[in-house]
């Protein structure tokens, strides 16, 4: 028995030993780490010289990756790390599969930006898949812990993946985390965000790779810190869990708060023991846990009744349940009212290391660096200017006794030397012998007295008098102050485990007092079926139904025979009088404006033009879009184009735009479908925003190769205008930046947009387009100028400098050509002068002109239509005096509505304030766009220009900022208007001005008319 209990207490005790082993066994945490880095267009061109921030960006990557560290974390996982990538624009290109990080840094330095354009979505799912094929792999620890970290300004020209939500969400379901990073200043936090993982605060949290603010571009290595911080945290939440409990040992020093640990399984319940010999009672113990649920007993006799028992003790939680299967993207819902405050957040990540300790001893001197190349020597300068005579310089030591040399002849006479040092004092000499005594001489005549001398020259110092005594001993000093308390040491091991505790003696074996009644059981299931009963006796009749619906009518007869004629009736009244019929003039203006056969035509010559426009990533959809305005309005200020192609006369025109290598498209000189100016603008408008590269020198050659080389005209005119907003891919050739300059018939203008152009460089480059004609090189700082009246007045000027103007011999005085009514979308805003001088019936005049107007145009079908037109007045006074009766809208009824509750204002005109108002409050809400996108935005001022010119000019400029298309309607005579500011307005168009003698012009057919098709 002796020997059982031994072996039974040494195969206890090995138990116990290798427990408290498996206890502090560290848990593994690999974490694979994949960077999509973003190398397209818009990154490479943001820095000068092209591609330099795709640099800077895979230096921060390289630093990052090196900032990887395999090792022990908070004593409790194993870290190590699995690096992978890939960069991408277009498509994607494998840095390196999953692998070491000085594996991954090899590859690194051998990105090369891709250019073109953006697909995030599309890097998003190629991650996603390089990632999750790792998790294939039989040997792959299932505790890996998978980040991403996407670096990119977060610009996104398409959406071919599902776009970068459903990227996302696809690599979050696979247990990816994302972290978003900037590539540099110049971002699109939208996109960013959409990338990064909940809560935005950890994984965006403004993360930035480059700031180049400071003019330099600098790496965020702080920035790193905190990313790679959140990881380790991240990844030890989710690797560690305490697997067993431990004896407590003596109680160690107060620690620092503590990560809540994971919860631990329950454990397996043991096999029912054999029923013990009863022992002496032992001391009362802790309540233990409540064991597993015995088999049921025999029932006992029936005992007294039992005092209260004591509570028991809670039950283990159950375990967590296992998450569901993410859902189906569900329906948009409506919005939703605002929420409660929402609880506070868990604790935050560690915090940030302390401050520094003391000052560490100096360290050792680094070894020299290795002496650089020597550079190419420079061509001799030119001889310097004799310097001038310089000051003696101090005595040299003295050097060697030289050989003796060659007599020298007499040199020139020296400048004197400073005084010498003094010389050790000598020997005394003998004394040498008694000289005679000398006969004395004759006393001489008394001499002048001697010119007064200059001052001498200082002396030397003289030489360092005796030491002087020593001084009195000083007081003691006082006690320093007490030094900044030690930092805490490290923590101790853990002891080993006590020694394991006597065996308590047996408890007695007794009967315990009889327990509480039960409680009363749960319901029992219900019976089964019955058999079906037997049939009952027949039932007595039923009541008598009541009448049914009537039948349906039958079929109309025939019609009866026609009745006899009536009795004639009597005349009836005379109608009103109609309106005065057309005049001649009036037919002649109707048919002038209706088919523009009659308008005087501006003919330019054999004219051969192209455009060459730049459709990069970098200008965008917008500004692209206005390329194209100009190309068309400057055309259409060139009047007709040839209606043959290969005619030897007339105007032609031809188009390329331009990206990366490959894209480019063009309508050409000779194309048989472009015979008249509709056909060539709606070409113009089909042309699509390629958004890739931008390959300029390889955009002039294909110009001058495809277009102009094999159709051009014996006697027609080249010129050629280039638009370009930067600067051109380094991989294209820039020797072919004079490529046009070749041929002296072409004349080449070369525009630039953007800042950039002011530097002397980008300019160069300009100009070398232009064949060095610093005449024919335009900049500006943003698209919108291109099509500002006075650039393409300028333009129009270059295109066509002699113009033949050809009239037809009209009887009437012509008025100026109006376009064809057309259902093309317009956002309409009259601004009303509500000034004293209009008057209440002239007011009445034009709230009917107006209800009239609204009346007349084709409205939007609602909200949402992109065509049509839509509505907005304002009625305006002084300078602080705006009133907006109605803002755009496609509703006849709240335009009637608003038309009829307009108050005349009776007030002072400020019609500058007025346009500022108007764009701040109708176009535009802040940084919200009220007006249409695709839509023109006309402003239509009723007004006779009498009005105070403060503001005159800012609401002018901020009309063409807006790019507002205006028309003035100014009644009265020449004195009663001041066609100064009627000028002004019309932004100096003379044709956008209607004029009429009185407000009664505005009921007349045909000014209402001409009205109608010049603004729809």
């Amino acid at each position: 028995m002796m020997l059982f209990k031994a072996i039974l207490l040494c195969l206890l005790y090995m138990a116990l030993v290798g427990q408290a082993l498996d206890c502090h066994k560290m848990d593994e945490c690999p974490i694979d780490l994949y960077f999509v880095i973003d190398t397209s267009e818009t990154i490479a061109l943001q820095e000068p010289p092209p591609g330099s921030l795709v640099d800077s960006v895979t230096n921060f990557t390289k630093k990052f990756v090196e900032k990887l560290e395999d090792g022990e974390y908070m004593g409790k996982v194993k870290i190590s790390w699995s690096v992978g990538g890939l960069h991408f624009s277009m498509k994607q290109q494998i840095i390196s599969k999953l692998t070491t990080k000085d594996e991954f840094i090899t590859k690194l330095k051998q990105i090369r930006y891709l250019g073109k354009g953006t697909y995030i979505d599309c890097a998003i799912k190629k991650m996603t898949e390089e990632i999750t094929s790792k998790s294939n792999d039989p040997t792959t620890n299932n505790k890996t812990q998978r980040f991403a970290v996407v670096i990119t300004d977060g610009h996104e020209t398409g959406r071919i993946c599902d776009g970068i939500k459903r990227a996302a969400e696809h690599a979050r379901d696979n247990g990816i985390k994302l972290f978003s990073i900037a590539s540099s200043n110049n971002l699109e936090e939208i996109g960013l965000r959409e990338i990064a993982n909940s809560p935005v605060g950890v994984y965006r949290s403004n993360y930035m790779a480059v700031d180049l603010s400071k003019g330099r571009p600098e790496i965020l290595t702080d920035h790193i810190d905190r990313i790679y911080k959140t990881m380790l945290y991240q990844a030890y939440k989710e690797c560690y869990s305490v697997k067993c409990l431990q004896t407590p040992g003596p109680p160690g020093p107060i620690g620092p708060r503590g990560q809540k640990g994971a919860k631990g399984d329950s454990g397996s319940s043991g096999l029912k023991g054999e029923r013990g010999h009863p022992g002496d009672p032992g001391i009362e113990g802790p309540i233990g846990y409540p064991g597993a649920k015995g088999e049921r007993g025999s029932k006992g006799e029936q005992g007294e009744l039992g005092s209260q028992g004591r509570k028991g003790v809670t039950g283990v939680s159950g375990r967590n349940g296992t998450d569901g299967q993410k859902g189906k993207i569900g329906r948009i819902g409506a919005p939703g009212c605002k929420g409660e405050p929402g609880d506070k957040g868990t604790g935050g990540y560690p915090g940030d290391v302390g401050d520094s300790g003391q000052k560490g001893a100096p360290g050792e001197k680094g070894d020299p660096g290795r002496p650089g190349k020597a550079g190419q020597s420079g061509d001799p300068g030119d001889p310097g200017p004799k310097g001038e005579r310089g000051s003696p310089g101090m005595p040299g030591i003295p050097g060697q006794k030289g050989p003796k040399g060659t007599a020298g002849g007499p040199g020139f006479k020296g400048d004197p030397g400073r005084r010498g040092d003094y010389g050790p004092k000598g020997s005394q000499g003998s004394d040498g012998a008694r000289g005679e005594k000398g006969e004395p001489g004759s006393e001489g005549l008394r001499g002048l007295p001697g010119d007064v001398g200059n001052k001498g020259t200082k002396g030397d110092p003289g030489l360092p008098g005796p030491r002087g005594p020593p001084g009195l001993i000083g007081e003691p000093g006082r006690n320093g102050s007490r030094g900044d308390p030690g930092d805490a040491g490290p923590r101790g091991d853990p002891g080993p485990p006590g020694p394991i505790g006597d065996t308590g003696r047996p408890g007695f074996s007794y009967p315990g007092p009889r327990g509480p009644t039960g409680d009363l059981g749960d319901k029992g299931r219900p019976g089964a079926r019955g058999s079906r009963g037997d049939c009952g006796s027949k039932g007595a009749p039923g009541v008598k139904g009541g009448p049914g619906d009537p039948g349906e009518p039958g079929p109309e007869g025939e019609p009866g025979p026609r009745g006899p004629s009536g009795d004639p009736g009597r005349d009836g009244d005379p109608g009103p009088e109609g309106d005065p019929g057309l005049t001649e003039c009036d037919v002649m203006n109707y048919i002038r404006e209706t088919c523009g056969c009659c308008d005087c035509e501006k003919r330019c010559g054999a004219l051969d033009i192209v455009f060459v426009i730049d459709s990069s990533e970098s200008v965008g959809l917008t500004n692209f879009t206005l390329e194209k305005n100009f190309v068309i309005s400057t055309i259409n200020r060139l009047g007709s184009i040839a209606k043959d192609p290969h005619s030897e006369t007339g105007t032609r025109v031809g188009v390329v735009q331009y990206s990366h290598s490959g894209t480019f498209q063009a309508i050409q000189l000779n194309d048989s479908k472009i015979d008249s100016l509709t056909a060539f603008k709606d070409a113009v408008k089909n042309l699509e925003w390629i958004a890739g590269g931008t390959w300029t020198p390889s955009a002039l050659k294909f110009a001058y190769d495809n277009l102009i080389r094999d159709s051009q005209r014996s006697k027609a005119k080249v010129t050629v205008v280039v638009i370009t907003d930067g600067r051109f891919d380094p991989r294209d050739q820039d020797s072919l930046l004079s490529y046009l300059c070749t041929d002296d018939r072409i004349d080449v203008n070369a525009i630039g947009v953007g800042d950039m152009f002011e530097k002397e460089e980008e300019s160069e480059s300009l100009k070398s387009i232009a064949c060095d004609k610093q005449d024919r090189v335009m900049g500006m700082k943003r698209f919108a100028d291109l099509v500002a009246e006075e650039f393409i007045d300028r333009i129009e000027t270059v295109l066509c400098p002699n113009p033949m103007i050809v009239c037809p011999d009209l009887p009437c005085k012509s008025e100026p050509a109006v376009a064809s009514c057309v259902q093309r979308p317009v956002d309409l805003v009259f601004l009303l002068d509500g000034s004293e001088r209009m008057g209440s019936d002239n007011f009445q005049s034009v709230r009917e002109f107006v209800e009239n107007v609204a009346h007349r145009l084709t409205l939007a079908q609602n909200a949402k239509d992109k065509n049509n037109a839509r509505v907005a007045l304002i009625q305006y006074g002084g300078e602080n005096r705006q009133n907006v009766v109605f803002r755009l809208t496609h509703n006849f009824t709240v335009i009637s509505d608003g038309l009829a509750k307009m108050q005349y204002m009776d007030a002072s005109s400020n019609v500058g304030s007025a346009i500022i108002y108007a764009i701040n409050n109708v176009i535009q809400s802040g940084n919200t766009r009220l007006a249409r996108s695709n839509a023109e935005i006309s402003f239509v001022f009723i007004t006779d220009g009498i009005t105070d010119k403060k503001n005159l000019e800012e609401g002018i400029s901020s009309m063409r900022r807006a790019e507002g298309v205006p028309t003035v309607i100014a009644l009265g005579n020449d004195e009663a208007v001041d066609k100064e500011v009627l000028t002004k307005l019309a932004l100096g168009d003379q044709t956008a001005i209607f004029r009429g003698k009185d407000y009664s012009q505005l009921s007349k057919a045909s000014f209402f008319e001409r009205f109608i098709r010049w603004v729809c």
